[in-house]
């Protein structure tokens, strides 16, 4: 409370000396405080903005919400189909701003003003796995479908020049997924796509391969009216500097995107393929143990633990569907450790011990990654890492942090000085990533019809190329 009104004596100074110099103007940011809300455009998307289970989500609605928090307003967002529906609303002052994803090229820059910018993109050529790979512009011999007034079409017009035969049609009726699709289904030999959308898509399609890149690294911002005055992008060159020295942003990249930078194309084809064949031999009981927890982060763990093979065993003595080391299903109660639903129930109710003996302080998602990392190398081995994050100078409560300071843990400079000594916190990182990326599929599965699925298992069995 004391923050905001802070801000608000802050920014009431800034309003009176800006009305002393045009008095006859009240500035887009005192506007905005005066009506208690901040309108900001979007369009419907896996990086932007969609409903999910508990309401909005998406990284762009939850950047947003920041913003409008940080000013002490209500946030309404208006989220819309095309870039061609959306765009026309900032410069009628329907919106305040536009938080989409939005490149920064040089076309736009004619149109509107941008802030400071928060993520680099660059346009990648895709094409289907086992198809011709097309390796520079000179290849793009078919006609292209892409986005009306995106960047791709942006992007297509400057190298009409320098290579005739390039030949597209813009779309509104389409999205950067389903174009991805018309592609796996061979209806386009190819289109172009943001390298953060397509490095979300590949977790579900793994036969989406990069032919090349189109484009240099763009910038990424929000788009305001260039007919405003300076007042709403002076207060946005503040705010990401806040959350940028905070880790605030940093945080949220790493939500929606960290786990899915490195991609593996028979690792994502094998997993889709088993859980289409293999996990529902194990749903029931992934269900029926879960408790407070998804059912799927459950299955997600497993497979990482031993590819849902009930039999599994490890060199150091753990076994089964999740894992456990004699001692635990010993404290557990758990008769045969190669008993899947024995094993399912045990693994189940070690991680939420552990979740339970995170500090309650931290915030989700983060505690979700700080409990599976010490499933993986042990409550007192994370700690150590989060007790070096803090001498650091990182937060210790944000895993963006700590798994920073996981992998010091195999170097003696630093874990001769930790309680718990060597630890091989690389591999719990990584372990960490690969549950988060298995998860996403298994959500993205468990929401489509049995046509889609079939259609996925199809593609996770077809050769690689």
């Amino acid at each position: 409370m004391k923050k905001t009104v802070f801000r608000f004596f802050l920014l009431s100074v800034f309003f009176v000396l800006s009305a002393c110099e045009k008095p006859q103007q009240s500035s887009t940011l005192a506007r905005i405080l005066d009506q208690g809300v901040l309108k900001v455009g979007t369009n419907y998307g896996l990086t932007t903005y969609y409903n999910g289970p508990v309401g909005p989500e998406g990284f762009e609605y939850e950047l947003a919400s920041g913003f409008a928090s940080y000013l002490g307003v209500r946030l309404e967002v208006f989220p819309y189909y095309t870039l061609n529906e959306l765009f026309p609303q900032l410069a009628n002052h329907h919106l305040d701003l536009i938080a989409a994803g939005i490149s920064v090229t040089n076309e736009r820059a004619d149109i509107f003003r941008f802030g400071p910018a928060y993520q680099s993109i660059s346009q990648k050529v895709v094409f289907k796995q086992g198809n011709e790979r097309p390796r520079s512009a000179t290849d793009l011999t078919e006609e292209m479908l892409v986005i009306a007034g995106s960047s791709h079409a942006e992007t297509l017009r400057e190298f009409k020049p320098f290579h005739p035969q390039l030949a597209w049609r813009e779309t509104d009726d389409k999205d950067a997924e389903e174009l991805m699709e018309m592609v796996l289904n061979d209806e386009l030999a190819y289109t172009i796509v943001d390298s953060n959308i397509l490095a979300v898509l590949r977790r579900r399609h793994p036969e989406l391969s990069i032919g090349f890149t189109i484009s240099k690294e763009q910038s990424v911002a929000w788009a305001l009216d260039k007919s405003q005055d300076d007042s709403l992008l002076a207060a946005l060159i503040e705010y990401f500097g806040l959350i940028q020295s905070n880790g605030t942003l940093a945080a949220l990249e790493d939500k929606y995107f960290g786990h899915v930078r490195q991609f593996n194309y028979v690792d994502t084809r094998e997993f889709i393929r088993s859980a289409r064949s293999n996990l529902p031999n194990f749903r029931q009981w992934f269900e029926k143990h879960a408790q407070n927890l998804d059912w799927r982060l459950l299955a997600a763990m497993s497979y990482q633990e031993s590819h849902w093979n009930p039999n599994a065993k490890s060199p150091t003595g753990v076994r089964g569907m999740m894992m456990l080391t004699l001692a635990t299903a010993e404290d557990l109660g758990i008769e045969s450790r190669l008993d899947p639903e024995q094993s399912i129930r045990g693994g189940a109710e070690y991680f939420a011990n552990l979740l339970s003996r995170i500090p309650a302080r931290i915030q989700e998602p983060d505690r979700i990654w700080f409990a599976l990392a010490a499933y993986n190398i042990g409550l007192g081995h994370l700690e150590d890492a989060r007790v070096l994050t803090q001498k650091q100078g990182g937060n210790p409560d944000m895993w963006i942090d700590v798994k920073q300071r996981l992998p010091q843990l195999r170097q003696k400079k630093y874990y001769k000085t930790t309680r718990y000594g060597y630890a091989r916190g690389d591999e719990a990182v990584t372990y960490v990533d690969n549950i988060r990326r298995y998860y996403d599929t298994l959500v993205w599965l468990d929401g489509q019809d049995a046509e889609t699925l079939d259609e996925a298992e199809d593609a996770a069995q077809a050769p690689e190329n």
